[in-house]
């Protein structure tokens, strides 16, 4: 193997701030980001290490979401993914990809700020997959606002609707689907811990989930069902251009990390494989952090 081999794989030329500015209604989509993210379409290998399992994944159409169903699916799983409407065309070529690989693709389009449709949408995945081994509560909501002076109560309420209420009601539906050896994997943030001053209701939110996370293992742990949460630092999705953060924080997203750029969803995939594997069975109540060597968890 030549050594110009050898540093292709073991490095990897992410794209690095400036970006330009990119301005985007949410909830956004992924394909009109510049640069385009990498979500492992082809970059992930799998190796059957989720042969068999069936998995719903809420916000599966772009960022971290999309990049865990591509994972999921050439670890042999079969995936169901939750979006907005809105985000249909991303679905599509996610849903295009999950059977490309031979597993079972099955789209849920809804909003999850709605019990009633966490209810359907969890039901809707266990019938069309055949049952539920895997569930990811991915979906979030995350804008921008400067000051608690101008956050709205609809907008306070819509953040927690999406992020906290929605992971409720829709892992409160699926826990009498999972058997045991399944798992639950839900998506914090380092905002849980390291807050900005301009996500006030978002990292509230992501604190709460960090807490749900390690309260429901120990309800859970007796049925031999894991919960475990990622919390992300700076990852280059479509939340962050659709208003999660000013634009000229946009162009320079991920700088300041160590490794300075932002992350891709494809880096972080893994540890939702990991995670969702057998190869974790003692592992439960665990928030575990990817956020380019700022080491907030």
């Amino acid at each position: 193997m030549s050594e110009q081999t050898k540093k292709s794989l073991l490095t990897v030329d992410y794209p690095t701030p400036p970006f330009p500015e990119q301005p985007q209604q949410a909830p956004g989509l992924a394909s009109k980001m510049i640069p385009q993210p990498d979500h492992g379409e082809k970059t992930y290998r799998g190796s059957g290490r989720l042969q068999g399992r069936k998995a719903l994944i809420t916000g599966g159409d772009s960022g971290i979401g999309r990049a865990v169903a591509i994972a999921y699916a050439r670890e042999g799983a079969d995936v169901a993914i939750g979006y907005l409407p809105e985000e249909e065309s991303d679905a599509a070529e996610v849903i295009k990809l999950i059977e490309a690989e031979g597993r079972k693709a099955v789209a849920l389009p809804g909003d999850i700020r709605s019990e009633e449709f966490c209810k359907k949408l969890v039901s809707d995945a266990v019938s069309q997959l055949g049952g539920l081994d895997i569930l990811v509560n991915n979906a979030g909501r995350q804008q921008y606002n400067e000051s608690i002076r101008t956050l709205s109560t609809e907008d306070f309420d819509a953040t927690f609707k999406t992020n906290v209420y929605a992971m409720f009601w829709i892992t409160k539906a699926a826990v009498d689907h999972i058997p045991r050896g399944g798992a639950i994997i839900n998506t914090s943030s380092v905002q849980a811990y390291s807050p900005s001053a301009i996500l006030l209701d978002y990292a509230q939110t992501k604190a709460s989930i960090a807490a749900f996370t390690k309260a429901l293992a120990q309800q859970l742990g007796e049925e031999g069902i894991r919960v475990n949460a990622v919390a992300p630092g700076p990852y280059w999705t479509p939340l962050q251009s659709s208003g999660g953060q000013p634009q000229e924080k946009v162009k320079q997203f991920g700088g300041s990390a160590p490794l300075g750029r932002p992350g891709q969803p494809a880096e972080i995939a893994p540890l939702y494989v990991t995670l969702a594997s057998t190869e974790t069975s003692y592992t439960s109540g665990q928030v575990w952090c990817s956020d380019g060597g700022t080491g907030t968890l």
